[in-house]
């Protein structure tokens, strides 16, 4: 009798241990995948309705995109909008990165939502202002669990530019305060918090868009200080948050002449992201660009230019190409003509792909009660902030 039970507890142990053949062999799915699907997961595309209808089903089955970002528009009401999202997955065998720009102030995708009235976070400058890390922590965790509720696994949060310039109008009460150093504690604390509740942050942008008075929406910035400035303002928040393990970094779509020596864009040039961020900085995380449909982009290159440019000098994942079938068909010409090498998409594939088996797999289809939008417990969190906008 004991030794039957001694082959039970041994059978159970063992069920509930990870095995090696647990384990996905990512360089054997890179092998056994085609070159357009390798292109697919480099991309996170946009769809602003609120529902899969043929157009948008149509790119996800075709490109395969890695992943989806989620607009105010795609935020109808509770049911639809998780319905979507689920069919958004559906679509690929691979775990998609279901994203959101999620910061607190005016952007807040779920205030969007029609039947139910949403919290308002207040604006990350707002939470600084307490200088209380382990509340700002919380307020990450509030918010991770309120996108939980929906399934969403990547937030395009913290901003960790530095409020540096009042003409800023792009990021403004964005950042959490003036300094690097006040900057980069609370920044690193608000990850902490999302990171808690399986939401992987996205610090941005990179090099640094605190100084600048142009929006890079509209226009191309251009920072003017030298790369010595850079690196003792900046950048030392990009330098904290990558010794405390940064996952994913964007880079903004402004120019910085002292590191590049021209007027080309920080999103497109191998001196910021090869050299600066991943050499001198040491920053081993994936890399994506900020929405490639922006006017500083837009209004200088071709999108054949940007993407070519954009994943030759070490971007991973392409926020928001304005066609995701052009841009797979543009993409895939520029391998098999030798403009981009097949070994630096394998490069950045690697990379996505061992992100989303070793932090968003086990929980990809798991979502929050909908009871967590708005409770108690994160109302009184957040009433701990005064705000005065």
């Amino acid at each position: 009798m004991k030794k039957i039970l001694l082959v039970i507890m041994i059978v159970v142990l063992l069920a509930g241990c990870s095995t090696e053949e647990d384990k996905v062999d990512i360089d054997e799915m890179i092998n056994n995948m085609t070159l357009d699907e390798k292109i697919g997961q480099m991309m996170i595309i946009y769809y602003k309705k609120g529902e899969v209808d043929s157009t948008l089903k149509s790119s996800l089955y075709n490109v395969k995109p890695g992943g989806f970002i989620l607009f105010g528009e795609n935020m109808t009401s509770y049911e639809k909008s998780l319905e979507m999202i689920k069919t958004i997955k559906s679509s690929n065998k691979i775990p998609m990165f279901i994203s959101i720009d999620e910061e607190g102030g005016r952007v807040q995708r779920l205030r969007d939502l029609k039947d139910r009235d949403m919290l308002y976070i207040p604006s990350m400058y707002h939470v600084g202002l307490m200088d209380d890390v382990d509340l700002t922590e919380k307020v990450g965790k509030v918010i991770g669990e309120e996108l939980r509720v929906f399934g969403i696994n990547m937030d395009f949060a913290p901003v960790i530019d530095i409020f540096e310039n009042e003409e800023n109008t792009v990021i403004g009460k964005r950042s959490f305060g003036t300094t690097p150093e006040f900057v980069s504690k609370h920044g690193i604390a608000l990850a902490k918090g999302l990171e808690s509740t399986g939401v992987i942050p996205v610090y941005k942008h990179f090099p640094g868009h605190g100084n600048t008075s142009t929006d890079s929406h509209v226009d191309l910035p251009i920072v003017t200080k030298s790369k010595e400035e850079l690196l003792n303002d900046d950048l030392i928040p990009f330098k904290k948050v990558i010794d405390s393990g940064a996952e994913v970094i964007m880079v903004g779509h402004l120019a910085v002449p002292s590191v590049t020596g021209d007027n080309t864009p920080a999103s497109l040039s191998k001196e910021v992201i090869t050299d600066l961020l991943k050499g001198e900085l040491g920053y081993k995380g994936l890399v994506i660009t900020d929405a490639l449909d922006m006017g500083a982009l837009s209004k200088n290159y071709t999108n054949e230019e940007i993407y070519v440019k954009a994943i030759n000098a070490g971007v991973d994942i392409l926020l928001m190409p304005p066609s995701s079938k052009e841009a797979l068909t543009l993409i895939k010409e520029n391998v098999l003509n030798g403009n981009i090498s097949e070994e630096r998409i394998n490069e950045s594939v690697r990379k996505i792909l061992t992100l989303k088996y070793n932090k968003i797999d086990k929980d990809y289809n798991n979502y929050l009660d909908s009871s967590y939008l708005g409770s108690k417990e994160h109302k009184e969190i957040i009433d701990k902030i005064p705000v005065t906008e």
